[in-house]
């Protein structure tokens, strides 16, 4: 089975004369609580960092290993966050693609292309989006690594301290049995999604 070069959309760039590439990712969409949150990464041009892949394929472990060199070596990091309200005005789509474009606005230089994992950031800058991209460029997948570990270091952290009966540093969101249970017994806090929660709030209702 041939390997994937991690850096083929980079040395596309990089062959066209762009040399600060920025890779865009963002995670929580599908959570049922919490910002969704994306970061920006911009690697130095032909630097490798071994490991590097789809944050969902790796170990938290590896993830936080791979998140300190990630911090040490790039260039440029933004991460950019959008919360459960807004969110539920305006959908999750648009919120992802808005937690990306502040991602991009914090690195503290601007790109001059965009490798963007499935997606279209809203900035006047040159970009392609690459399906499975996290698992495609080192760039993508570097965003990915601190988006996911900036998300659940708040989940194992804040978020679990303002709401501790919830389980949320265990399931970082997601819609588990657990998770589900406890906000039919509980109720919604004001970081759950409320256009998530549409049959669960509903068997809430039929309890009182």
């Amino acid at each position: 089975m041939s390997t994937v070069d991690m850096l083929l959309y980079e040395k596309e760039c990089w062959e066209q004369s762009f040399r600060h590439i920025a890779g865009v990712d963002e995670v929580g969409r599908g959570c049922l609580f919490g910002d969704v949150v994306a970061a920006a990464v911009i690697l130095p041009e032909g630097l490798i960092i071994e490991g590097v892949d789809d944050s969902k394929k790796l170990t938290a472990k590896k993830r936080d290993a791979l998140f300190e060199i990630i911090m040490e070596q790039a260039l440029a990091v933004g991460v950019g966050h959008v919360d459960s309200r807004v969110i539920d005005e305006i959908n999750i789509k648009q919120a992802s693609r808005l937690a990306m474009k502040k991602a991009i606005e914090g690195l503290n230089q601007m790109p001059d292309y965009m490798l963007v994992d499935a997606e279209k950031v809203d900035l006047p800058l040159p970009q392609r989006a690459i399906i499975k991209g996290d698992a495609n460029s080192q760039s993508i997948a570097a965003a990915s690594i601190v988006a996911k570990v900036t998300r659940d270091r708040l989940c194992e952290g804040l978020w679990h301290e303002w709401y501790p009966d919830y389980g949320i540093a265990i399931h970082k969101g997601y819609a588990t049995k657990l998770h589900r249970e406890q906000i039919t017994t509980l109720g919604a806090t004001p970081m759950h999604r409320r256009s998530f929660l549409g049959r669960i709030m509903a068997e809430q209702q039929t309890l009182f």
